[in-house]
């Protein structure tokens, strides 16, 4: 049995997934009706945290952030069975993930951090790029239930492995949009319209995907959900290296852009 927590805009996506692609899959979540649609599709519903991880051999967990994950973890790794598996698809502290990986070996429990890019979408077509840490052979026991959302499934290491690549990947994407709104600034500064620069841009040399995100939004603003996870994500970079030249550079490039999209919350500097 798989269990998923966190069917949000993103886990939702992935759930689904699973289910479409056979696996049995139950799952939990505050809300009943949130688990409404998996129900309807013949998943189980768990009514509690505990009850989900004592019926499950592997578990993902795709919460938004640090506090999310510890506090369906306190409640989901007691009640987890020796040789289930437990995988945080939520982006957090890679030392976080280390310490998750250390209790639950301490009770026989694999652990793989497998962090997602690409969307909602890209997990309904089989194609979100998974970036995971953790034991060997954890990663290939969890391979099957990745692949029924991941196109490009990346084992770079132990545990913490995947959150460091995925906060570097986001980073760079947030310092893109950056510079993106930097170049369109500064055109527009010498008198060139935005709409034909970015479709100049976007065939020539400067193009980007963060660039091409960026020059279809019509303002910053537009884009405030998915700029406040980018600004986590840069934050969580400069946290693991508050001394870092790259790390500090890719934060000043994504700042402006941020800051714009979702005011002084954006906190990357």
């Amino acid at each position: 049995m798989i269990g998923f927590i966190g069917l949000g805009s993103q886990g939702g996506p992935m759930a689904e997934a699973i289910a479409a692609a056979g696996m049995p899959l139950m799952v939990w979540a505050r809300r009943a009706e949130a688990m409404a649609p998996f129900i309807a599709k013949r998943a189980r519903g768990a009514a509690s945290v505990a009850e989900l991880g004592a019926a499950c051999d592997h578990v993902s967990v795709c919460v938004v952030d640090d506090a999310g994950v510890a506090a369906v973890c306190g409640e989901l790794i007691p009640a987890m069975r020796p040789g289930a598996r437990l995988v945080i698809h939520a982006t957090i502290l890679p030392e976080s993930c280390v310490a998750l990986a250390a209790e639950c070996a301490g009770r026989g429990i694999g652990f793989v951090d497998a962090p997602v890019s690409g969307g909602g979408p890209a997990a309904a077509a089989g194609k979100l790029t998974v970036m995971c840490g953790g034991a060997a052979a954890d990663f290939e026991a969890a391979r099957a239930v990745f692949q029924c959302f991941g196109g490009v499934i990346v084992h770079l290491g132990e545990a913490g492995a995947g959150q460091r690549a995925k906060i570097v990947n986001n980073a760079l994407m947030a310092a893109n949009m950056g510079l993106a709104h930097a170049a369109l600034a500064a055109g527009e500064s010498l008198g060139i319209a935005r709409a034909p620069l970015a479709q100049l841009i976007a065939a020539s040399s400067g193009r980007s995907f963060g660039f091409e995100v960026y020059a279809r939004l019509p303002t910053p603003a537009a884009f405030t959900h998915g700029a406040g996870l980018l600004a986590k994500d840069v934050g969580l970079l400069r946290a693991v290296l508050p001394d870092d030249a790259g790390a500090a550079a890719l934060g000043a490039a994504a700042a402006p852009f941020l800051e714009a999209a979702v005011g002084g919350a954006a906190g990357v500097r």
